[in-house]
This record gives C-alpha cells, sequence and structure tokens, in this order.
C-alpha cells in the first residue's frame, strides 16, 4: 500500500536532526524590520483570558478574530491570547468560538488596554430532536467529506499572513525557541502543489547546557504545520487507499462556531502493525466539512515510530517517541472553509548505553493564521524567495533584545513558561551588553 510506505518514510513533524551539541551558547542577532514601529503605532492591542464561565478553566487554542475581517489569533494553551486591533476597526467587535461553546461576540470599545481582559464562554448543548439525519455508518460520513472537498475548501490560492513557533524542551527547560512571521501561499485545495513559505522575520535562541547534551534541530519548520493541513494534504488519514487501515465510532453531536457538528473517534485497525493515528475528526452537518481534527500517532511500535522521526542520531544512543500529538482548525467564511491553525508536539526519550539515567525531550510546533487575502497564479513567492522544504529555523535567525519587534503583526501569546525562557535569554543579553 502506497499510503502506508509513504507513512513510513515521512516525518510527521517534519525531519529531526539529533547530535551532540559542541556549543555553550549560540550568538544573538534578528533578521526583518518593523512593518510600524509603537511611536506612530495605528493599531491598539487587547489582551484576554478566556475562560469556561462555570469551571473557570482555561479554553485553549480557541479562534480569536475581527469580525468582518480576516485578523485573527488563537488562545494559548493557558486560555491567554493577544489580538492588534487596527485604529480603523476600534469600532468593531471580537468574535470567539470554540468547540461545544456559544459563540462569544465582545465590542471592542469594552475591552481595557492596560490589563488582561478575562472573558467567559457557556458550554452549549445540543437537543437531539434539531438532528434530522444521523447516518447508521460513520464511514459514509467520511466518503461524504471527501466527496465534498473541493466545493467545501477554496479553489482560489490565498496569500496569508501567520505566525509560527517552535519550541524544544529538555524536560522543563527550554534549550530551543524560534519564532517568526511568515508569508503563506496557500495553493487552493484542488491542486496537488505545494504550498510556499516566505519569511519576512523571525527571531531564535538556542542555549545548550553541556558538551554531551543532545541537541534537536527540527527540519522542516513552517512546512511542518502546513503537512497537518489534512484536507489538502489527507495522505495520512484520508487518502482513499488508507480509509480501510481505520475503524470509525460515533462519539457524539456538538457545535463548532455556533455549527451543529458530528464527532467521530477513528484508530487504526487491529491487523495493521505500521504506526498510524487514532483520534477524533470534527465535521460540519450541513456542509460536510471538517472544522476541526485532533489526532495522536500511536507509538507502541518503538523503532518504527522511530524511524518516523529521526533522521541522524550519535552512535550509543536509543532515541524513540513517547507520545505525538496533532490538531488542526478550520474557520469558516462565505461558505468557504480555510485553514487557520495547527499544532504538533512529539516527546522523545533518550537512553544513552552508558549512563544510568535517560533524558526526556520534547519538540512543538504551531503556525496560527493572522490575516489572509485572495492570490492568482502570478503572486506565487519566486524561488530564491520561498524557504526550502527542509529548512532548519535555528539555523537561519536569532535574536530576542528587541521588544517591539512584532510590530502591529498578531502572534501567539506565549505561554508563562516561554515568557519566562525570553526574559532569561534578555538577561543573558544584557549581561553580554
Amino acid at each position: 500500500m502506497k499510503t502506508l510506505t509513504r507513512i513510513k518514510t515521512t516525518a510527521i513533524l517534519g525531519l529531526l536532526l539529533v547530535f551532540v551539541a559542541n556549543a555553550a551558547f549560540a550568538g544573538m542577532s534578528q533578521i526583518g524590520n518593523n512593518r510600524k514601529g509603537t511611536e506612530d503605532a495605528t493599531f491598539k492591542a487587547f489582551q484576554g483570558k478566556l475562560i469556561d464561565a462555570e469551571t473557570q478553566q482555561p479554553l485553549v487554542f480557541a479562534s480569536v478574530s475581527l469580525e468582518g475581517t480576516n485578523i485573527a489569533t488563537v488562545t494559548n494553551t493557558e486560555g491567554n491570547f493577544v489580538i492588534k486591533i487596527p485604529n480603523e476597526n476600534l469600532n468593531g467587535s471580537l468574535k470567539i468560538s470554540f468547540i461545544g461553546y456559544e459563540n462569544l461576540f465582545v465590542p471592542i470599545k469594552e475591552l481595557k488596554e492596560e490589563k488582561p481582559n478575562i472573558l467567559k464562554m457557556v458550554m452549549v448543548s445540543v437537543n437531539l430532536t434539531e438532528i434530522n439525519v444521523f447516518p447508521n455508518n460513520p464511514r459514509l460520513l467520511i466518503d461524504k467529506v471527501m466527496e465534498n472537498r473541493r466545493q467545501n475548501y477554496t479553489s482560489e490560492p490565498l496569500l496569508m499572513t501567520a505566525f509560527y513557533r517552535e519550541t524544544i524542551k529538555k524536560r522543563w527547560s527550554y534549550i530551543g525557541l524560534s519564532e517568526a512571521v511568515v508569508e503563506v501561499y496557500k495553493q487552493s485545495y484542488g491542486n496537488d502543489r505545494q504550498d510556499q513559505v516566505k519569511l519576512y522575520k523571525g527571531r531564535k535562541s538556542t542555549e545548550v547546557e553541556k558538551m554531551d547534551t543532545l541537541l534537536f534541530k527540527l527540519q522542516g519548520g513552517p512546512y511542518s504545520t502546513l503537512m497537518l493541513d489534512i484536507m489538502k494534504d489527507p495522505y495520512m488519514i484520508l487518502s482513499e487507499d488508507i480509509l480501510g487501515s481505520y475503524e470509525y465510532s460515533y462519539v457524539n453531536i456538538t457545535r463548532v462556531d455556533g455549527k451543529l457538528n458530528y464527532v467521530i473517534e477513528f484508530k487504526q485497525q487491529s491487523f495493521i502493525t505500521t504506526p498510524l493515528f487514532y483520534g477524533r475528526i470534527y465535521i460540519d452537518m450541513e456542509s460536510f466539512a471538517i472544522t476541526s481534527l485532533s489526532f495522536s500517532l500511536n507509538v507502541e511500535n518503538k523503532d518504527e515510530a522511530s524511524n518516523m522521526f529521526i533522521k541522524r542520531k550519535p552512535m550509543g544512543v536509543n532515541v524513540y517517541p513517547t507520545s505525538a500529538n496533532y490538531l488542526v482548525n478550520y474557520k469558516e467564511k462565505d461558505g468557504k472553509w480555510y485553514y487557520n491553525y495547527s499544532r504538533g508536539e512529539v516527546a522523545f526519550k533518550v537512553n544513552w548505553k552508558k549512563k544510568l539515567f535517560s533524558n526526556t525531550f520534547t519538540t512543538m510546533v504551531e503556525m496560527a493564521v493572522t490575516d489572509w487575502k485572495k492570490a492568482d497564479n502570478e503572486s506565487s513567492f519566486k524561488p530564491s524567495d520561498r524557504l526550502k522544504m527542509n529548512v532548519v529555523m535555528t539555523e537561519m535567525v536569532n535574536g530576542f533584545g528587541d521588544e517591539n519587534f512584532w510590530g502591529d503583526y498578531n502572534t501567539i501569546e506565549p505561554e508563562q513558561s516561554i515568557e519566562s525562557a525570553i526574559k532569561k535569554i534578555k538577561r543573558n543579553l544584557n549581561n553580554i551588553k
């Protein structure tokens, strides 16, 4: 089966390089100029924390957008976000959506600039009397998704502005952190051509503690997150020759962005030995479009799972993944669905044959589309401007010294642990100066 072979030979989170580090601390610089500085800022930034109205728990990876525009961001793993609103849109409203919750609309004028705004969302229940059709076989829903793919997802190329982040942690300490604003030439869902990525500006830091510390380098950068656009590249789960390798079951009905969605669980058939995936698919009941997909790789077969990620490693060390989790979300506008956010996180255990204790490393990549517009075929990037498919972002740019580095670009609010790492980097920079 060609698809199984492709999965075996294609890393899901880009190609991962592993080698013995020989540097104590990487130098610092940065690439890119602010599109707009703060002195003549044409925007205002608003902070928010999104929580469940009843439990007070944070709501993660929720969509936060400026209503009537394509300007958007997402909440982080702590429910926090920052969104920059152009001055001409300050009379508008934020639209916030999250799976299983009522949409929340907040007038910009009601938000405070000087401190985080606590925003509460209410979980919504679904009345089964609203359900007109409930197919007996969940596999038929998947077939319908693929049948409607081209009419549900954009048939035109798009120019997207997106924020990309990748991190590498050794246990609880960050040893790699890269962030970038990129432009994406998003190919239409009606062809198989590869999306293109151009770097606008970025920064990074890599800190290595000791000579014997393993340094992970992720290959693929933003392309790794675009690979998770399962409707553009469905080979991992939804291609015709892989569908029979999974079994599907109904879970329940919920709402996504105010629309009723089927929730389908899937897992690999028991007779399949190649590591495949398991997870949940959210399918819009009206259009049969996938609105969200959360899935994980079956890593029970350590050797095969390891071969999917590791390109090179030192002699005398065993490396294997202990978990691999992924998420992709889509947004609807004017009857079409668009790639909005994706995230991948893989944890590894590293055992040296001559050492008593093992180490745990965790890699994460995420990308959120913060604005987009329609493009044409002439808008594609010149070959010299495109990032290569095997790009290693940590080898391209670095620097965390500029407080206003991102200008008016929207980003994903860093989690507290990432924020602490950035503060540490800046302290080190000040000491160097």
